[in-house]
């Protein structure tokens, strides 16, 4: 039902009341955030060695560096959806792009390590606040659905973009500036984007139920525990006090989660119920062990052109462009093979695909030539395009147009952990072991999702 509000908030947003808003200028600035988002997931991958030597941080401290970030994002983007749900995405949006674009100035002038994780767990937080957000405004704008699937198409196809080309760019913008450029990055997009949201995007109203705070600061502190476990681990024993605290901190927090959840008090935190459709689990635990083994391969991949090759950022960075950007080919060829062919071979195809492709760099060493390095490189990455729209296809179709929304969160979320969860355990594994082993167990998490898309996805 629409409301006075509901129809004064389009004009004070900068559009005339009644009349569709324009594509460009809504576009961009929903698509500035996420943009920021996507290329601080992956920019870092390329700048991460030349971090360390500037800050002379450790390698859990990098660690820290690049998953505080995903940490962040990953904890609270349940509880942000909820929040746009209740405030209205426009300002939670706004807040959100405000707090990264701080986070962004506080991380390019972080004096220490210590510095850079916090501003790296602040720009987290505020990527989370404007990613549902944005996927809501822009719904908003566009309410007829032609219109509507055009603009979707080419919002993800910008992020995509931004996401493929991020280690390019770091290595670009390190290589000719310095590594605090990649950070400084964000403040004309963030202000961009800013300015043209007030002027120019609709503001639908909030007035939602109140989000499940307790149940999210629950879940907020099992995964804090469970990536201070996995990151200083290694480094501390896992035996050691702080470490045997996470631990606790990790059951304690899963814990309550669990009989919060089961006794139903208040609104849930996750849509248990979907998770009784095979297709729908099946999605999830193919986006984690996904996320878990293409950010690992990044993680360790920079590293391993940086370190063991001796390449500078930009080099490191043109050389993992045929990672990055394959991605984006691959989103071309599932455009043309959806339909065609079921999800469940392209799935378990790619994935397999990749698997091969690590095991493949597993076999890799500090002389080996870069020609021979780059067709493993290639076979890693070739399905990731493919398998990210494949299993979010999966997902709307098991959840059904009434949980489109819930059933994107919960996904983007798990993805989001799972990330978090790769990268820590391949700079563990990196650590402990060296390179093949690391690409190992990358391998490993591939093959397993591959098993899991056949099987899973299967006639039943």
């Amino acid at each position: 039902m629409t409301t006075t509000t509901d129809q004064e908030r389009p004009a004070r947003a900068g559009t005339t009341t009644g009349a569709p808003p324009r594509s460009g200028p809504v576009l961009t600035a929903l698509a500035a955030g996420f943009v920021m988002a996507a290329l601080d997931s992956t920019v870092i991958t390329a700048v991460g060695a030349t971090i360390q030597r500037g800050l002379r941080a450790s390698l859990s401290q990098l660690t820290w560096i690049v998953d505080g970030y995903v940490l962040a994002f990953a904890a609270l983007l349940l509880l942000a959806g909820g929040l746009a749900n209740r405030f209205g995405p426009r300002p939670v949006y706004l807040a959100g792009l405000v707090l990264f674009w701080l986070a962004s100035a506080g991380a390019a002038a972080a004096p220490d390590g210590t510095a850079l994780v916090a501003a790296r767990l602040a720009q987290g937080a505020g990527a989370a606040l404007f990613m549902p957000a944005s996927l809501s405004l822009l719904v908003h704008a566009f309410p007829e659905p032609a219109r509507r699937a055009r603009m979707l198409a080419l919002w993800s196809a910008i992020v995509s973009t931004a996401a493929g080309i991020g280690p390019t760019v770091g290595g670009l913008l390190a290589g000719a500036f310095g590594w605090r450029a990649v950070f400084l990055i964000n403040l004309p997009v963030g202000l961009a984007g800013l300015l043209l949201t007030r002027r120019c995007v609709p503001a639908p109203a909030g007035g939602g139920s109140r989000p499940p705070v307790a149940g999210h600061g629950l879940l907020v502190a099992a995964l804090a525990g469970l990536a201070y476990t996995l990151i200083e681990g290694p480094r501390l024993g896992w035996g050691a006090a702080p470490v045997l605290a996470a631990y606790a901190v990790v059951v304690l927090g899963a814990g309550g989660l669990a009989v919060r959840e089961r006794r139903g008090r208040g609104a849930a935190v996750l849509p248990w119920t979907l998770f009784r459709r095979r297709a729908f689990t099946a999605a999830n635990v193919i986006g984690f062990l996904f996320n878990f083994a293409l950010y690992g391969t990044l993680f360790v991949l920079g590293l391993y052109l940086q370190q063991e090759r001796g390449a500078s950022p930009l080099a490191a960075g043109l050389e993992m462009l045929p990672a990055s950007g394959l991605w984006v080919v691959g989103n071309l060829v599932y455009g043309r093979a959806a339909g065609r062919v079921p999800a469940r071979v392209l799935l378990a195809a790619s994935l397999a695909g990749a698997a091969l492709g690590a095991a493949a760099l597993a076999a890799v060493r500090p002389g080996t030539p870069y020609l021979l390095v780059l067709p493993a490189i290639v076979l890693a990455n070739a399905g990731a395009g493919i398998v990210s729209p494949a299993m979010t296809a999966v997902l709307v179709d098991a959840a059904g147009r009434e949980h489109a929304n819930t059933s994107g969160a919960v996904l983007n979320a798990n993805r989001q952990v799972g990330q978090l969860v790769g990268i820590a355990v391949a700079g563990a594994v990196l650590g402990a072991s060296g390179l093949p082993p690391a690409f190992l167990l990358i391998a490993g998490a591939y093959a397993v999702a591959a098993a899991a898309a056949w099987t899973l996805l299967g006639k039943r």
